[in-house]
């Protein structure tokens, strides 16, 4: 069995000119088997129309536009079969996937930005709370001396999951 562990990252944009806008990723980790359905929850507030995204980083790797919603069609296509859906009532961009792999083990990021230009100069964020997915593989099965018990710690500052085998 392939699990898959997010973490999530909060940010908080003030641009100059206009309201605090804020993202917030509620869950702070979510576990999910491979194959199975994947969430990501962002909540964002700002009193216009917001630019919304999502960022992945991979490991070892830079962050990457996953996708991004500025306006039409609200149910927005990205890459690796992400997909997210704008609701401005519920003032929500979550971010999905049908069916998670064992390759999607990353962190990711919810975004938002304001349409007025010329307004976001000067942004400032909070350091980030970490988000990750993680992927671990059944040791039990590769390596029948592991121990059948998993503890899950929180990690530090940091906010990754750990999987340990005792």
């Amino acid at each position: 069995m392939l699990l898959l562990l997010i973490s999530v990252l909060d940010v908080i944009f003030a641009p100059r000119g206009i309201g605090a806008q804020s993202v917030t990723q509620p869950d702070a980790h979510v576990t999910v088997s491979e194959e199975a359905a994947l969430e990501l929850r962002c909540n964002y507030s700002y009193g216009g129309t917001p630019y919304l995204y999502w960022y992945v980083q991979y490991p070892n790797e830079g962050l990457q536009l996953l996708l991004r919603y500025f306006s039409g069609n609200t149910l927005v296509k990205g890459i690796k079969g992400f997909e997210a859906e704008f609701r401005k009532t519920e003032s929500s961009f979550h971010l999905r996937k049908h069916s998670a792999h064992g390759s999607d083990t990353a962190k990711y990021f919810c975004a938002v930005s304001d349409t007025v230009s010329g307004t976001a100069g000067g942004a400032e964020h909070k350091p980030p709370e970490t988000l990750g997915l993680f992927v671990t593989q059944d040791l039990k099965r590769e390596f029948p001396q592991i121990s059948s018990s998993v503890k899950k710690y929180r990690a530090g500052q940091a906010g990754l999951w750990e999987t340990l085998y005792s």
